[in-house]
């Protein structure tokens, strides 16, 4: 299970660079088409909002990973041990139950438009809300791993932020 979840993490993180370079490389091939060439690039704008689209949610289980999220920790740093601990178990519970949630609701949505497609691109709508899905669930799952962490250590997790 391991290696596949490493595997896995691995595989974002690259699709993730993957996806920033075609983020900035759109508008940029955008701009040369349109200011040197004076041919512009039909659905640019919109392949561009789509590979934010899927950096945003795909990237988010790693940044989870890596204890990116806001996590308030400014507030957690001056309660108590023990209320830490259960804070940090019911944000992380929270999550869970949100993310589950937001994937069903994603799958469901892409079940029934199974036909329809986007605008310009003409983007089968179950690819443009993949994002979506796959990146709740893989959210779910790291968030899961969160909890799990904070149950087998029975603290809360310290916290390193500086007040200034």
């Amino acid at each position: 299970m391991s290696l596949v979840l490493d595997k896995t993490r691995t595989l974002i993180r690259w699709a993730s660079l993957l996806l920033l370079f075609l983020l900035i490389a759109t508008p940029l091939a955008q701009v040369v088409m349109r200011g040197v060439f004076n041919v512009p690039m039909s659905g640019a704008e919109e392949l561009a909002r789509y590979f934010l689209i899927c950096l945003s949610f795909l990237a988010a289980s790693f940044v989870t990973r890596e204890g990116g999220q806001i996590c308030m920790e400014e507030v957690q740093v001056f309660l108590p041990e023990r209320v830490r601990w259960w804070t940090q178990m019911l944000v992380e519970l929270s999550g869970i139950i949100f993310f589950v949630t937001v994937g069903i609701s994603a799958l469901v949505t892409i079940s029934r438009n199974l036909d329809n497609q986007t605008a310009t691109l003409e983007m089968p709508f179950p690819i443009f809300m993949a994002p979506l899905a796959l990146g709740m669930f893989l959210l779910a799952i790291e968030t899961s791993i969160v909890l799990l962490h904070l149950i087998k250590s029975g603290h809360a997790d310290a916290k390193t932020t500086n007040l200034t």
